[in-house]
């Protein structure tokens, strides 16, 4: 045994003697040290706060606030992260066991920290040199850095993290179950598109909750966390298949897919459904900004149980909307289908004579609102740097209705692009409620930010009528009262004189009921039926429908000089199909917090008394339904083949800037505007830009597509209550009468006069 031992002592004395080996064993001496002192600095918390076990015992994390329709589904979401948490029994089978043979075999045996993997990477990857070997992380580790991330320290950035998930990883292992650690694992990891969370990863790729998701899927989203971009399935679609099948194979190799299971599913072509849920990208982009400021608004007053307001983008919220997920996909793909043929034709029409490439005036006056340029004024530039700073050519995204491009254009160009478009506002809402359905802010919400609906106001044509009508009525003029197609010169209003679309010379000897008038939208008539009932009780009969601003105070106003917002409007029609009460429509019918507590509830808001007498309301949708039956609106019968219960109201404004369409069916109001944001362009003909033809066929292919969906029959199969005896009585007059022989004699045409 001595002879043993002094053998090895003479052994070690012998290696010791060996400078180099001498080093080397003081180097690495000092390196375990070095580890082991840098590892207790970091666990003492020298670098740093480590996530305690009480911390991540009450692990909160944010989350998006959800967007849901009226039946619950998901519109869209508010977020800085793009995250919706599942439990563990919404992640399939198969999805685990996906992640768990791609990501860590070895995940129900180890306590966060692999050793056998760290390991086989130390001698594989550091000594053998081989690449495939691996990282030797686990999803607890990757958990770890997905929770509290990583911080960038001067030196040994790598090794402090490291270490510090290591301690982490570690603690989640006492705290949680297997089952908790990938369901927090599941509910944090980034995956592509700036997506967190499987559930929003589901839901963005495929459309579907991840509870739903196939095998493919699974392997396909799992697939992606080895590098989200590179392996984007959005951007990437052959790139990702590759690596689904990787994950598939990994999933054959521990044991989870047979061989025949690898090769059918590996056999299959990746489908995506995507769903963008980007603020400016998806379904009723407008609508969910509009509900975006109302909510701010909203939660500015509430406060939650800590005492703290509540965070729109972080706390994870649950806002239930009035909004029709299915009817706002029709309303969108009618407006596409509407718009974009439109647009074409709008240019067509201009030719080489375009007022955005040819009128310098417009131009210049374009040009001058733009921030850019006021920036430069206000840095000193002279005319001519701005216009040469405006000329310079950039790769700029632009608009197609026929497909998004990228050109090499200057900011004039780009300005030019731009003003040529059409743009328009559509609104659809529940009559007896002001619940809204359906909503179109304009043609796209990346390019295009003005709401037509909310921030908009435009001269609303010929859609002011009814109003009219309806104050002679119901101070009581007789539905079957005559009036004179014969223009008339207003002295007193600078010799103004009203005439009606269409050609100039018009028989002054036939007179019009107000129904005839309303329906064929007489532009003579109703100044003089305005006349009539007088200006002022006009005025107050708008205000009682819920359209509280300053109007102009003149004749004019008969033929819709006032500038109105479409949701205004839309209210105060409503009031046609809902008892003579206005509704202000509405967005919002409840908030929850995200463990589904209710914190706020919102009711309709319908006027509490009527605007008009009933009698008044039968008679106007009578007249309105004339004007699509053998009216200005007939088209819809004509043309477009809809035999639904429909009253309606065309209307255009001067120049044909504004087209509008005003659609009324028993259980649905729906107003369409068309027009160009800049009022100094109109359309070239009133061919063109009628409402007729410019807004009402939005209406048209809209419900051209509600009648073939069988959901939608309440609506599209409603009938109008029957008008009472006496409002069919006093109707029935024919619709002209011609002026006699003497009254002939002695009519002039063009009379002139003062208006009352």
């Amino acid at each position: 045994m001595s002879a043993y031992l002094s053998r090895t002592m003479s052994m070690i004395k012998k290696i010791w003697s060996n400078k180099w080996i001498k080093w080397m064993l003081i180097l690495a001496s000092v390196a375990v040290l070095f580890l082991i002192g840098l590892y207790i600095s970091i666990y003492v918390g020298l670098f740093g706060k480590v996530a305690s076990l009480e911390d991540i015992s009450s692990i909160k994390q944010e989350q998006a606030t959800q967007l849901l329709d009226k039946d619950e589904k998901l519109i869209g979401k508010y977020y800085i992260y793009d995250r919706q948490p599942v439990t563990f029994e919404d992640l399939p089978k198969h999805l685990i066991e996906a992640l768990v043979a791609t990501e860590d075999s070895r995940f129900y045996e180890h306590d966060g920290i692999d050793n056998i993997s760290l390991m086989r990477v130390f001698v594989k990857n550091l000594i053998l040199q081989d690449k495939s070997a691996g990282g030797g992380s686990t999803i607890t580790l990757q958990l770890a850095k997905n929770l509290y991330g990583r911080t960038d320290y001067a030196f040994f950035s790598m090794l402090i993290n490291k270490f510090k998930e290591s301690i982490v990883a570690q603690r989640i292992e006492e705290v949680y179950s297997k089952d908790e650690i990938l369901t927090l694992y599941l509910n944090t990891v980034p995956f592509s598109d700036n997506t967190y969370g499987i559930e929003s990863a589901s839901l963005k790729f495929f459309n579907k909750s991840v509870k739903d998701i196939s095998v493919n899927e699974a392997a396909t989203l799992v697939g992606t966390l080895k590098a989200n971009t590179y392996y984007n399935p959005r951007t990437h679609l052959d790139r990702s298949r590759d690596r689904r099948n990787i994950v598939l194979s990994q999933m054959k190799n521990y044991g989870y897919l047979s061989q025949d299971s690898l090769a059918y599913y590996s056999d299959q072509a990746l489908e995506l459904d995507y769903r963008s849920f980007n603020h400016d990208l998806g379904l009723a982009p407008y609508f969910r900004a509009e509900v975006k400021k109302q909510l701010e608004s909203i939660l500015d007053t509430l406060i939650n149980p800590e005492g703290e307001k509540y965070d729109l983008y972080k706390d994870g919220l649950i806002v239930h909307t009035t909004l029709d997920f299915k009817m706002q996909q029709l309303a969108e793909a009618a407006t596409r289908e509407h718009m974009s043929k439109l647009q074409a034709n709008f240019e067509r029409s201009y030719g080489n004579n375009s007022p955005w490439e040819t009128n310098s005036k417009l131009l210049k006056s374009a040009i001058a609102k733009l921030p850019q340029v006021k920036t430069y004024k206000a840095n000193g530039l002279s005319d001519a740097q701005i216009k040469d700073s405006l000329s310079v050519k950039r790769s700029t995204d632009l608009f197609r209705w026929k497909g998004d491009t990228i050109k090499k254009i200057s900011t004039i160009d780009s300005l030019k692009h731009y003003l040529k478009f059409l743009n328009t506002g559509m609104l659809s809402v529940e009559p007896t409620t002001g619940a809204v359905r359906a909503y179109i802010g304009g043609i796209d919400y990346r390019y295009f930010k003005y709401d037509h609906i909310s921030q908009s106001e435009r001269q609303v044509g010929s859609t002011f009528k009814p109003f009219v009508y309806t104050a002679a009525i119901d101070n009581g003029l007789d539905p079957c009262t005559y009036f004179s197609l014969n223009k008339v010169t207003y002295t007193d209003y600078d010799n103004w004189t009203p005439s009606n679309s269409g050609s100039d010379e018009e028989d002054i000897y036939i007179n019009y009921t107000l129904e005839n008038a309303l329906s064929n939208s007489v532009n003579t008539i109703s100044v003089k039926v305005l006349e009539e009932v007088g200006i002022k009780k006009v005025l107050e009969q708008v205000k009682k429908m819920g359209i509280s601003k300053q109007l102009p105070n003149e004749p004019s106003l008969a033929l819709g000089v006032a500038e109105i917002s479409l949701k205004d409007l839309t209210g105060a029609y409503a009031s046609y199909l809902n008892n003579s009460k206005a509704v202000t429509p509405y967005f919002i019918t409840k908030i929850e917090d995200k463990f589904g507590n209710v914190i706020a509830t919102f009711k309709p808001e319908i006027s509490k008394k009527e605007a008009y007498s009933d009698y008044t309301r039968q008679v106007l949708l009578e007249m309105m339904k004339s004007t699509v039956n053998k009216g200005t609106a007939s088209r819809l019968r004509s043309t477009y083949g809809l035999n639904n219960e429909i009253a309606g109201k065309t209307g255009t404004t001067q120049n044909n800037k504004d087209g509008w369409f005003v659609g009324l069916t028993p259980n649905l109001v729906t107003i369409t505007w068309v027009g160009n944001d800049n009022h100094s362009i109109g359309f070239k003909s009133t061919g063109m830009g009628q409402g007729a033809n410019s807004a009402l066929p939005i209406f048209a292919k809209f419900y051209q597509k509600l009648n073939k969906d069988s959901d939608y029959k309440s609506i599209t199969g409603a009938k109008f209550e029957k008008p009472s005896e006496q409002v069919l009585s006093d109707l029935d007059c024919e619709p002209t009468k011609r002026d006699g022989f003497i009254k002939r004699l002695f009519k002039k045409k063009n009379k002139k006069k003062k208006f009352n």
